[in-house]
């Protein structure tokens, strides 16, 4: 059970950055990062974390842990930054428009 943990992590990991490299291929950039990105670091790296815990080889679990706390403040400030396009966004057709923004 201890090896499937680890095995599925690593595909769950590999199915995340191809899927990511395809995108970034089809698309001939690297902008915008697909939010299944972090999805896919976020579980691979908890597996991994618990996976070396289990197997007490602290390297491999601390390590892991930082990778997934990365994954984490990563998933943070790209949020962040969405929103925050969409927000310029529509602050640019409002004033385009000529109507004022709603305050929210």
């Amino acid at each position: 059970m201890i090896e499937a943990l680890g095995w599925v992590s690593s595909v769950v990991l590999l199915a995340t950055i191809m899927q990511q490299i395809v995108k970034q291929w089809q698309a001939r950039s690297s902008k915008g990062v697909s939010r299944w990105l972090f999805v896919g670091q976020t579980a691979a790296s908890a597996g991994f974390t618990a996976y070396s815990a289990l197997l007490h080889n602290w390297v491999f679990t601390i390590t892991n842990a930082a990778l997934l706390v990365s994954a984490i403040v990563g998933w943070v400030i790209t949020a962040h930054f969405r929103r925050r396009a969409a927000g310029g966004a529509s602050s640019k057709r409002d004033s385009a428009s000529g109507t004022m923004p709603e305050a929210g």
